[in-house]
């Protein structure tokens, strides 16, 4: 016999169900229309149609009250649940009803034809009707089992709250057993306190019988399961209807002990210093923001500390870091011995820390700060066969009314602890707005974002001065220095002096002498005449840079890109910034002039042991300090001096650079002394490089 392969669709939304019959003729399926539910419950009755599609919104109607009815008039038809609106209450309310399966708009077609395909074999498995509906009842038990298979726990209730139905998971969860839990109200099996008070919370599925709402219990509600054990879940309830009489509930929860636990986890390690386990910057800085917002609103006073270890470069330089990260180690099981509980320590990055002193009067705060001093100078630090003293500089700043922001009070703070570095180390310095020291870090903190400005705009400028012999037995081809200058917002050239000493103390010169190199060879890539003329360009280099270990590769690879000669490039370094770096010094030295390149020596004089580290340092130049050079026309010791360091130097087979030559006095006396070059506003003033290439 041919298979009714007849289908109804019963959908308010005529688009939809058009396009779902024009779908399902091209399948070969066969469509029954009604225009209305009473023709629709007719043909059904009279087993014209097999299968309905029924939407569960139709205008003011119920599909689910619908497949109630069409299941009285016709108990052999099947219905398919179709819905734009998904929830697990609806599909348990959905099956009581004899809904063989439950499917959510937009329908994949792929998902609809294995539908259709599994109901049809099953009819045609029997041509009998009874055992067509008992094929029928076992795939509604298999959506069932579907519910039951479902990760989250869902247990159905009565209208009094008492459980009829807890799927596996929920078993699971709650370590009841159905068996055990049938009969018994809701809140007896499923206890829920609030996490954090421990006080017994209403369970959600009376008020959701109550009122007819569907609820969701916040984050903090643990369930007692029926082991003792506590698990953090989430739940929502949502009530049972038909005929929109509530008949009864149904509670899902689900298990996120383990998430919320690894979400804690997350949480600790965004706050906390991985490796001494105390809060971080970011954390400190949220709590001293909470800290000033008190003080503001309830007139109070609490203090700042900022401590910055000292002698920590030295163990890390030493051992290694590993011994850095140990030493760091022990330091906080210190300070946390000794600090009260109402205070908080945080490591603010490297080897810096924090106390914010809540409620502290300034006397406090020092008497604090003076304790943690002398931990610091009491320690001794032993790694291997090493020992170590550590001192710490430590910035006070009070934190009042008056504060303005926490990014002023952490300004100050620091401020206020290079002060005590400035001061010789391992002490305290109070904060005071009036402080000379103070204005002058303060000023040259502000000069930190403008550098940096300028180097993101490129707004920083190349001069040159002229070198000339001073005898007239040396070649008079191009010899200068390269000079900077930066270009303010409106124009202005602002001359080193004014940023120079706020960029080697905020670590921005290795950036600015990178540009300079770059800047310079860039020009001189592009104007080859210039660059053919030239005898030699001297470039200097700061401290910092002197410690840059790329920096030589970064060179390397200019000279590469450029393709300047090595030999027509001096690098000039202060006698102090080699002295204070001298490993580091002799390593650049040596392998740039293996390049080729030239070194001078500036400042030269300046040291207490100039003429002893001088015999260790192969440079090229030697630049008398300007000091001497200005003074040599009048004072004799001045005279002398520059005297001497030239004969010394020519000794040593260097070439002698005076700078400052500020009139033909002073030129005189070098020409005398027998001085190999001058540089000097008498001979030239600093001009644009520009104009070399004009």
């Amino acid at each position: 016999m041919e298979q009714n392969r007849n289908i109804m669709i019963i959908d308010d939304d005529v688009d939809y169900a058009e396009a779902q019959q024009e779908f399902l003729e091209d399948n070969d399926y066969n469509i029954i229309s009604a225009n209305s539910i009473s023709e629709a419950l007719d043909k059904i009755k009279n087993n014209d149609v097999c299968v309905a599609l029924v939407d569960i919104r139709l205008g003011n109607g119920n599909g689910v009250e619908l497949i109630r009815d069409l299941k009285e008039c016709n108990p052999e038809l099947i219905c398919i649940m179709v819905t734009a609106y998904a929830s697990i209450s609806t599909a348990v309310e959905a099956i009581k009803h004899g809904a063989f399966e439950y499917l959510t708009k937009p329908i994949k077609p792929e998902a609809l034809l294995a539908t259709l395909e599994r109901v049809f074999e099953v009819i045609s498995l029997h041509e009998e009707r009874n055992l067509a509906r008992d094929a029928l009842l076992r795939e509604q038990e298999r959506a069932q089992v579907t519910l039951e298979a479902i990760g989250d726990g869902v247990i159905s209730t009565d209208i009094n709250g008492r459980i009829e139905y807890m799927n596996p998971a929920a078993e699971n969860i709650t370590n009841w057993n159905i068996s055990t839990a049938k009969g018994l109200s809701i809140d007896k099996v499923i206890k829920l306190k609030n996490e954090i008070s421990k006080k017994t919370v209403d369970n959600p599925v009376y008020k959701c019988l109550r009122e007819n709402v569907v609820l969701d219990l916040p984050k903090t509600v643990v369930l007692s399961r029926h082991d003792g054990v506590d698990i953090s879940i989430e739940n929502s309830a949502a009530p049972i209807k038909n005929d929109d009489q509530v008949i009864g509930a149904v509670l899902v929860i689900r298990d996120v002990t383990e998430s919320r636990r690894l979400a804690e986890k997350i949480s600790y390690q965004a706050q906390h210093d991985s490796l001494t386990g105390l809060i971080n910057r970011m954390e400190f800085e949220h709590r001293l923001e909470s800290s000033l917002a008190n003080a503001k609103s309830n007139n109070e006073q609490h203090a700042l500390l900022y401590i910055d270890l000292d002698q920590f470069k030295v163990v890390n330089d030493t051992c290694g870091h590993v011994a850095g990260d140990e030493l760091l180690c022990q330091l906080t099981t210190l300070f946390k011995s000794e600090l009260h509980d109402n205070l908080t320590l945080a490591r603010l990055g490297g080897d810096e820390f924090g106390i914010l002193a809540e409620h502290q009067t300034t006397n406090d705060a020092y008497t604090i700060a003076d304790k943690i001093l002398h931990i610091c100078q009491n320690y001794r630090f032993s790694w291997q066969d090493k020992s170590f003293t550590i001192g710490a500089s430590i910035g006070m700043v009070s934190i009042t009314p008056e504060t303005v922001s926490t990014s002023d009070l952490l300004s100050q703070a620091d401020t206020a602890c290079y002060t005590a570095k400035d001061m010789g180390r391992n002490r305290i310095h109070v904060y005071d707005a009036s402080d000379k020291d103070y204005l002058i870090r303060h000023s040259e903190m502000q000069w930190v974002a403008k550098i940096q400005k300028a180097l993101d705009e490129n707004r920083f400028r190349l001069f040159y001065q002229k070198i000339i012999p001073v005898s007239k037995h040396i070649s008079h081809e191009d010899h200068y220095e390269l000079l900077i200058r930066l270009e303010g917002e409106n124009k202005e050239l602002i001359p080193p002096g004014a940023f120079i000493s706020a960029a080697e103390r905020y670590n921005l010169m290795r950036k600015i002498d990178r540009w300079v190199v770059k800047e310079a060879f860039e020009h001189f890539s592009r104007n080859k005449d210039v660059l053919n003329r030239l005898a030699l360009c001297t470039v200097n280099l700061s401290g910092q840079t002197l410690s840059d270990y790329d920096f030589i590769n970064y060179v390397v690879e200019c000279f590469d890109t450029y393709e300047i000669p090595p030999e027509k490039i001096c690098f000039e370094i202060t006698e102090t910034s080699a002295i204070s770096n001298l490993k580091n010094a002799m390593h650049l030295i040596v392998e740039l002039k293996t390049r080729g390149c030239l070194f001078a020596l500036d400042d030269f004089g300046s040291g207490l042991s100039s003429f002893a580290y001088l015999k260790n340092i192969p440079v090229d130049y030697l630049k008398i300090d300007g000091a001497f050079v200005k003074g040599i026309a009048k004072d004799p010791i001045d005279y002398a001096m520059v005297k001497s360091i030239n004969d010394v130097g020519h000794v040593m087979g260097k070439q002698i650079i005076a700078e400052f030559v500020e009139d033909e006095q002073i030129l005189d006396k070098l020409r005398e002394i027998g001085v190999d070059f001058a540089q000097g506003y008498h001979i030239a003033m600093p001009s644009p490089i520009l104009e070399l290439f004009s």
